[in-house]
């Protein structure tokens, strides 16, 4: 499985615009196939800080997404309402 964390500084003023209009974008990622679990979360230290948390079955399912209408749309929205897009963070699991 492939867990990927992209974090987002979200304008002062944007905030609760952001987390409306990134609900549509979680709750059909959710439906996409091969996703595990989608989530926006917040930081405890900065509520300006804000991250989706997604685990997906493999590449390929991470590729479709990237292309379903959802997403396309949906991103540069948000990206309008951010001070930065920090890097976006890759994980692999490690299964035991």
């Amino acid at each position: 499985m492939i867990k990927i964390v992209a974090k987002m500084l979200v304008r002062e003023d944007r905030v609760e615009d952001f987390k409306r209009t990134a609900r549509e974008l979680v709750e059909k990622s959710r439906q996409d196939a091969g996703n595990v679990y989608y989530t926006l979360n917040v930081s405890e230290e900065n509520p300006r800080l804000l991250a989706f948390v997604e685990c997906w079955r493999d590449w390929d399912a991470i590729n479709a997404h990237g292309e379903t209408e959802h997403f396309t749309a949906i991103l540069p929205k948000l990206g309008e309402m951010c001070e930065a897009a920090l890097p976006v963070e890759r994980f692999d699991e490690i299964e035991y």
